[in-house]
């Protein structure tokens, strides 16, 4: 056990009192010499002290009066050796420096035959000057008798431990990306993206063998290298400036204005393909759209004219054999809504289904930036170039289009479950799953994090209540015609097969191996079960988890279907980006999502 000096007098008549210790008195000791000079000698006995100091000092030892004490001058003895101040506990107080009188006493911090039996009432020693700094350890209880003075160990905190559920903090894989990722703030990963898609557009605009895709990229490729040249100014603007910075330099060479140049080459490589090409199209131009660019256009006039986006298989199976794809609607009844203008307007440029892809997905991306806060922040311009600049996004936008506002609906329901807003976002990821089906695993997962954080009756009415009602009209006039066209062709059961063959592990798989598609089709449902089980086990408390979840869900199951396309690629991209610009809108809103109990909730 450890010592504890008095601070309180032993007298009240001025005479200095003698310092105390577990095993006697200490003789008081000389005032010590200036550091870097030899102590000096003990004091030769002198006078006998006052009666009033030898009363106090005998008060403090004997246990019954005596007469004045005789002075004994201390044996010389060895210096003892210095306490390891590793094992010393700290302390409060600050201790008195040693004394050469005080020197003969046995050192109590390292002779354990000096520790006395009963410890039980022994303070706790006092602290170093150098504690001050550091933190103060928490109290600790006396020792109970028979216990050794070892100090207490702190109680674990068990709640303030990584939230069930929640991503661990990055390893050093992680961290090496992340200093990849901001290097030169970001500038360098910005030239790399503009340069390898300006070489990507400039392949497609020579090699492609469709022609929308060629008609893109000889447009996107200059919207690249301009980017590319921007992107190099700016890096050496912010290398010349970076540490002499300002407000106004910050501006011109900060986050803020690598989103303007993010917006920008949006709109010169995507939305402008979409208006030249729309523009063409309806000067009459047959090669200036994909497939699924008339397949809504011809859902909406269906939806006009008969109450159902679909035809039955019966009417399909009468149609001629070069029709019969183009007779499919593989997508849910939402999606006819971007038809509906050119069934009503007829053929002009502003009623391509595409121009309304576009505009769509720009008002919702703009919402859901605005939404997080964070539009000039590092994640969210990375997270911004991965949905809009990429050319797997801006290719699909100017050629087809129909995965991107689906796309754009589901990372607005994530922002809004980040920000607190779970009614509208189930209105949000309703919206993607009455459009297409390939939303449906999201409308699950966040599902599963409206419950988790007490926000599932806000959140449940129009992730699932959107996707029943748009079914309401085309049930009414064919149950058959929803099934063939939804169910039964993705799936490979339609009278022809899906145009969807990229090379993926899942269509090799069905193409290649017996039974193929069987086993494909149980690689897919036991990947489901794993995510299941790993959602109900470890539920997501963030939005930023949920959108991991997504992302490589998705990613699984892109790989894994019989039946897929490379472009599809482009949803698991976007979620494992845009998690990353949920993270600062979760600090915002930590007060609003999960049990009162849990502390470590929104440790992200």
């Amino acid at each position: 056990m450890y010592v504890v000096i008095s601070d309180k007098p032993l007298t009240t008549n001025g005479a200095k009192p003698a310092k105390t210790s577990r095993i006697g008195t200490k003789a008081a000791a000389p005032t010590p010499s200036e550091p870097g000079k030899s102590p000096a000698a003990p004091p030769a006995p002198a006078t006998p002290a006052a009666p009033e100091a030898n009363a106090a000092s005998e008060s403090a030892t004997a246990p019954e009066p005596t007469t004045a004490p005789e002075s004994v001058t201390p044996e010389p003895t060895a210096k003892p050796a210095e306490p390891d101040k590793s094992s010393t506990p700290r302390s409060t107080v600050e201790p008195a420096e040693p004394s050469p009188a005080a020197s003969s006493e046995p050192d109590t911090a390292t002779d354990p035959a000096a520790t006395p039996a009963d410890t039980s009432e022994v303070p706790l020693a006092a602290a170093p000057p150098d504690a001050a700094a550091d933190a103060a350890p928490p109290k600790e209880s006396p020792a109970k008798p028979g216990e050794t003075g070892r100090p207490a160990k702190r109680p674990t905190d068990k709640k303030a431990t990584r939230p069930v559920g929640e991503p661990a903090p990055p390893g050093r894989l992680g961290r090496f990306f992340a200093r990849v990722d901001q290097a030169a703030g970001g500038y360098a990963v910005d030239l790399a993206l503009y340069a390898l898609s300006a070489g990507f557009a400039l392949i497609t605009a020579l090699n492609s063998t469709l022609l929308p895709h060629r008609a893109w990229g000889a447009i996107a490729v200059w919207a690249y290298a301009g980017a590319f040249v921007v992107a190099a100014l700016q890096l050496t603007g912010h290398l010349l400036t970076r540490r002499r910075a300002t407000s106004r330099l910050a501006a011109l060479f900060g986050n803020g204005s690598r989103a303007t140049v993010t917006w920008i080459v949006w709109a010169a490589a995507a939305l402008v393909p979409v208006v030249v090409q729309a523009i063409q199209r309806a000067d009459g131009r047959t090669d200036r759209a994909q497939e699924e660019v008339m397949v809504v256009e011809h859902m909406g006039e269906r939806l006009l004219n008969t109450g159902t986006p679909y035809l039955s298989r019966e009417t399909i199976a009468a149609l001629p054999d070069t029709g019969r794809l183009m007779g499919y609607s593989p997508y849910q009844p939402g999606m006819s809504i971007f038809g509906l203008p050119r069934a009503l307007f007829g053929d002009v440029w502003w009623t391509d289904a595409r121009i309304w892809f576009a505009l769509s997905t720009a008002l919702i991306l703009i919402a859901a930036v605005l939404l997080l806060r964070s539009a000039r922040s590092f994640p969210t311009v990375r997270a911004l170039q991965a949905v809009t600049v990429l050319p797997i996004c801006a290719l699909t936008l100017a050629t087809g289009g129909d995965d991107i506002p689906v796309l754009a609906f589901c990372l607005l329901a994530l922002a809004l479950a980040a920000t607190d807003r779970y009614g509208w976002a189930g209105v949000a990821v309703g919206a993607a799953a009455a459009c297409k089906l390939f939303a449906l695993p999201v409308v699950a997962v966040l599902a599963v994090l409206a419950m988790a954080v007490a926000r599932g009756s806000r959140l449940l009415p129009g992730a699932i209540g959107l996707p029943i009602l748009v079914l309401v009209p085309p049930f009414q006039v064919s149950q058959d015609g929803f099934v063939e066209n939804v169910i039964r062709f993705p799936l490979g059961h339609g009278l022809v097969t899906s145009p969807a063959q990229s090379p993926f592990p899942g269509y090799l798989i069905a193409q290649n191996v017996p039974n193929g598609r069987y086993l494909t089709l149980g690689l897919l449902a036991a990947v489901a079960v794993v995510i299941t089980v790993r959602m109900l086990w470890w539920p997501p408390r963030t939005a930023a988890t949920a959108s991991l979840i997504c992302g490589w869900g998705l990613l699984a199951a892109i790989l894994l279907m019989p039946t897929t396309r490379f472009g599809y690629l482009l949803y698991p991209i976007a979620f494992l980006f845009w998690a990353a610009a949920l993270r600062p809108a979760h600090r915002n809103h930590t007060a609003t999502s999960g049990p009162l109990d849990d502390t470590a909730l929104y440790r992200l």
